[in-house]
């Protein structure tokens, strides 16, 4: 296998076949919501409020008013960086047998074709 080479912009290289391999706008907007709630406001260069800042929430205890602030945050955040999405619904709950843990699950439907989509994730707040 040769060396791939790197180059400035960073395009995908084409197959044995010629063809160029993108993700699926399912796979697109799972990993923009992915990136959006794991990134730091201030971590990107030229938008500095881009992100969730889901981290700032790890030392607070598991409470109602936590999880309604975790809740509120990804709504607003996800509706503000991520166009082509529309949230049904958001819910953050307990996890139990783990008092330090929250369970996210987001619903929400493609704009662009309406195909439903859930993405689940686990964070623990307080050690």
């Amino acid at each position: 296998m040769p060396p791939t080479s790197l180059s400035f912009p960073f395009l995908p290289l084409p197959d044995r076949n010629g063809q160029l391999h993108f993700p699926s706008l399912e796979t697109s907007v799972r990993q923009s919501i992915q990136v959006i709630l794991q990134t730091q406001p201030g971590e990107q260069l030229m938008r500095p409020e881009f992100g969730a800042g889901l981290e700032n929430f790890l030392q607070e205890p598991n409470t109602l008013l936590t999880r309604k602030r975790i809740h509120d945050l990804i709504v607003s955040t996800l509706n503000r960086w991520e166009p082509r999405l529309l949230i049904d619904r958001v819910e953050v709950e307990e996890v139990s047998n783990q008092p330090s843990h929250v369970r996210i699950e987001i619903w929400y439907r493609l704009r662009r074709t309406g195909t439903a989509q859930t993405l689940g994730l686990t964070m623990q707040l307080e050690a």
